[in-house]
């Protein structure tokens, strides 16, 4: 009994290793020999009427079994059969778009095609700037003499100023622009005749004048005869080009007086707003090609005033008594054809103004050479 006790703990162990698929078969099998060894341990023998047995609780628990060795493990069970498919899902939403793959190799290039027809003309251009003034062409025969162009109204004479000293003869200027025909105006009285001047010393040579433009290239003349026609357009051209250059020159002289200078005929009178010595505003001018302002008249004298009002400085003039006392001179050595001294004027106050300044109102005094004054140039 003891030992049946004993097999009893170590079979549900080996019971518990095993898989339980086969746990049926093992406790079928697990009764059949505990049956068996019992009958072994007790000895069975066929059932005899015997004494009833004392009942076994009174009897000592038995001592507690070691623990059996783990049993073998079982035999793994065979995969089922997959089930039968299920139903198909709902469509996914579309996943992101993937990267753009690795541009594939070139292949060969096929053969050109045909040419195709041409196109419409297109659009014309915009106009290319103009090109470099051509190489002055050879010039042309020699043209006959124009007619002679008609006399121009006379202009309308000018009120009579008073009657200044006789004044020296000056060096011939340099033409000036042609000026508008003017309205008949009415005839003042004749002037009285001066006496003639002592002849002027000579002046300073002028500068030179730019270069005049390329002129066009002459007609060549049939069998040596000048045609008349290309002759009168030639000179037309070079009217109308002496017309343009005139107009020019007349455009730059105004920009050139603006805004400190003042001009009377031929003469311009300007100024930089310095002041200097008399000595040192001399070689300003002369280094400018000018020299320093020697107003000859009542106009030149009142453009001078114009200037020196502007700059509110008195200016000096060219004129000196350097080399003789009391008698002023231009820088060529002439005695005056103008003055406009104030009251009391020249006085050589304190024995030493041999230079002369013109004040704001445009009247003379004798000044100090070594005084500072404002230059103001005449070319």
């Amino acid at each position: 009994m003891g030992e049946a006790m004993l097999l009893l703990p170590l079979s549900v162990l080996m019971l518990l290793t095993q898989p339980l698929r086969s746990l049926g078969t093992e406790m079928k099998t697990y009764f059949q020999r505990t049956a068996a060894s019992a009958c072994t341990l007790v000895m069975c023998s066929p059932m005899e009427n015997g004494l009833p047995g004392r009942d076994g609780r009174d009897g000592r628990e038995g001592p507690r079994g070691e623990k059996g060795d783990p049993g073998s493990p079982g035999a793994v069970g065979r995969a089922g059969t997959p089930g039968p498919a299920g139903p198909v899902g709902p469509k996914g939403e579309n996943g992101s778009a993937g990267e753009p793959g690795p541009k594939g190799d070139s292949g060969p290039s096929g053969p050109p095609g045909p040419r195709g027809t041409p196109g419409p003309a297109g659009r014309e251009g915009p106009s290319g700037k103009q090109g470099n003034v051509g190489p002055q062409g050879t010039p042309g025969p020699k043209g006959e003499a124009g007619p002679k162009g008609d006399v121009g109204v006379p202009g309308m004479q000018g009120s009579a100023g008073p009657r200044g000293p006789p004044g020296v003869k000056g060096e011939r200027g340099a033409p000036g622009e042609r000026g508008a025909t003017g309205n008949a105006g009415a005839v003042g009285p004749a002037g009285a005749t001066g006496p003639p001047g002592p002849p002027g010393a000579k002046g300073p040579a002028g500068p030179k004048g730019d270069r005049g433009a390329p002129g066009d290239k002459g007609a060549k003349g049939e069998s040596g005869l000048p045609d008349i026609t290309a002759l009168r357009q030639q000179v037309e051209a070079l009217r109308g080009q002496v017309r343009h250059l005139q107009n020019a020159f007349s455009q730059y002289r105004k920009v050139e007086l603006f805004p400190n200078g003042r001009g009377v005929g031929e003469k311009i009178f300007k100024t930089g707003g310095i002041e200097k010595s008399f000595e040192d505003a001399r070689q300003v001018c002369i280094q400018a090609g000018g020299q320093m302002a020697s107003p000859r008249s009542a106009a030149e004298n009142d453009a001078l005033q114009q200037l020196v009002t502007v700059e509110n400085k008195a200016a000096f003039l060219s004129i000196t008594d350097i080399k003789t006392e009391g008698k002023f001179i231009y820088p060529t050595g002439e005695p005056l054809v103008y003055s406009n001294w104030a009251p009391g004027e020249p006085n050589n106050n304190g024995g030493a103004e041999n230079c002369v300044e013109i004040f704001t109102n445009g009247k003379w005094n004798d000044k100090a050479c070594g005084e500072q004054r404002l230059v103001v140039c005449e070319f």
